[in-house]
């Protein structure tokens, strides 16, 4: 059996030189890499819980953790979507033309997917994750307790954590190109609003509130209006936050204009009973779901 660093080795290469996806043994890699990826034995990304030293960097790394990424893994996704052709997949009355077929053994998994819910071969759900009539990409991950509700997306490499509630339309965007960025992730007991939408390899810190309609990008300002100055972040919400939409002014050639922001305007208690905790969070800060 091909070791972690072995598969590694061999899909590396074969990203360099494509060539190499002529050979027996590089093409083997790039597909036992997948077949991992689905069973959940490898992750695109993984939480590093040694403290860090400092304050946030460039990339909106909080000082509590970070989270590292495994770009080789993200660059067999892309080497096996060169190595897959177009087949037609027929799933009762519904018909798929693609390259990636459909996530399997989902009853095994015990997993629970709603029609027309649809789940690509290469994701991977734990135990008792849900997916509704909504859309999980290749190399997501999504944790037990979670729900990707109605039509909301989990993008290709996204981590969902544990306990998590993807509200309707939510938009998870997926992060594949530059194989070294970080993905999208939304740790454990967040709760995500209707029609948010986080990109560009957003953090989202344990048991944070983003309220219906917040946009997160890696260049958003999410201010911090609590205290008395503001607190700016970009990239990362921190832990159990509660987030709404916002806008502030700026100065244009033409004229000031208001510019969309993230404002926390509150913070969810650290309560022993989280539910108890989300539907105060709700209630007392008027959190628009």
């Amino acid at each position: 059996m091909a070791t972690d660093e072995s598969l590694k080795s061999l899909v590396e290469a074969a990203f360099r030189d494509r060539e190499l996806l002529r050979s027996p043994a590089h093409e083997a890699a790039v597909l036992r890499t997948i077949e991992r990826l689905d069973q959940g034995e490898l992750r695109v990304a993984e939480r590093d819980h040694a403290p860090q030293a400092g304050g946030e960097g460039a990339a909106g790394e909080g000082a509590a953790h970070r989270w590292v990424t495994h770009a080789w893994i993200k660059e067999a996704i892309l080497l096996y979507f060169a190595l897959r052709g177009m087949s037609l997949m027929e799933v009762g009355p519904f018909e798929f033309h693609d390259k990636i077929p459909l996530k399997r053994g989902l009853d095994k998994a015990g997993v629970r997917v709603v029609p027309p819910g649809t789940v690509r071969y290469g994701a991977f759900l734990e135990q008792g994750a849900i997916v509704m009539p909504g859309y999980v990409n290749i190399g997501a991950w999504v944790g037990s307790g979670s729900m990707v509700d109605t039509w909301a997306t989990v993008g290709s490499c996204a981590q969902i954590g544990r306990g998590v509630h993807l509200a309707g339309g939510v938009g998870i965007g997926g992060v594949l190109e530059p194989p070294g960025a970080r993905p999208v992730i939304i740790e454990d007991g967040v709760f995500v609003g209707s029609r948010v939408i986080v990109v560009e390899g957003v953090v989202v810190e344990e048991e944070a509130v983003l309220g219906a309609g917040v946009v997160l990008t890696a260049s958003t300002a999410i201010l911090d209006v609590t205290g008395p100055e503001v607190v700016e972040h970009r990239g990362r919400v921190p832990a159990r936050s509660v987030v709404i939409p916002g806008t502030r002014p700026k100065r244009f050639p033409a004229g000031e204009f208001s510019i969309p922001c993230a404002l926390i305007i509150g913070k969810r208690s650290e309560a022993t009973d989280r539910k108890v905790s989300l539907n105060a969070a709700l209630r007392d800060f008027a959190v628009p779901v």
